[in-house]
């Protein structure tokens, strides 16, 4: 048990997109306004794509108490209601922040080909795979925190339109993340039992791994370096 633990963190250690070039030039204050406005656009995409595929993984979650664990993930991404707004009004009032158009950001009319097939995937993934390696793919969320640390400090350091208000998502996160992480690693490292489930979990958290950092080659191909933006997709005015 004490080995696959290991093995599980050192894949977040080595492959996390926090490890990105695209993630150092936004934490680093080196991107322009519709540059950010790129990444926030697409980052929708995946934040809207969240619930929906943990809606995915419960409608093959046979244990009831599974299931009432695991839609409170669904509930801090919806919400409640309208006092409880969830993560995904939260990242809207990023991009509102941003000057974009928020029933533009919600068509998601102008994401990145290869951001939709990453999100995609994820989701098809989480609807075709056993349960635990569906689960195991939120373990991302322990490596989460110091990116998102890393995130507020520097984007309210760098970036004029950002304030308390607009960075709220990943301040929320940095209280939900640490609740979800004890839970499931427990999960994962009493039901993963055999080499061979324990091997499947491990490519499913790569698989995340990848999917993410996927989406930020994209970024980082359409809207810095070479800088050629596919047909169709978002044309920053700045």
């Amino acid at each position: 048990r004490e080995e696959f633990e290991k093995v599980l963190r050192e894949v977040g250690k080595t492959q996390y997109h926090n490890l990105h070039p695209f993630h150092k030039l936004l934490h680093g204050g080196k991107l322009n306004k519709g540059q950010v406005q790129a990444w926030a656009l697409n980052r929708y995409y995946y934040q809207c794509n969240i619930p929906i595929k943990d809606c995915a993984l419960m409608s093959r979650m046979r244990d009831p108490e599974l299931r009432r664990i695991w839609r409170k993930r669904v509930f801090d991404h919806d919400g409640r209601d309208d006092k409880d707004t969830g993560g995904i009004e939260r990242w809207l009032l990023l991009t509102d922040s941003l000057g974009l158009d928020r029933d533009y950001v919600k068509s998601t009319e102008g994401i990145l080909p290869i951001t939709r097939y990453a999100c995609d995937a994820y989701v098809d993934l989480l609807r075709k795979r056993p349960v635990l390696e569906g689960m195991a793919t939120s373990l991302s969320v322990l490596f989460a925190p110091n990116i998102h640390k890393e995130r507020i400090a520097g984007m309210m350091k760098y970036y004029k339109f950002t304030n308390e208000k607009n960075m709220s998502y990943f301040q929320q996160r940095l209280t939900q993340g640490p609740a979800e992480t004890k839970y499931l690693l427990k999960y994962v490292l009493e039901n993963a039992k055999t080499r061979e489930q324990q091997k499947n979990v491990c490519n499913a958290i790569i698989f995340k791994m990848q999917m993410l950092w996927a989406m930020l080659d994209g970024l980082h191909y359409s809207y810095c370096e070479p800088g050629l933006i596919p047909p169709g997709a978002f044309v920053p005015k700045d």
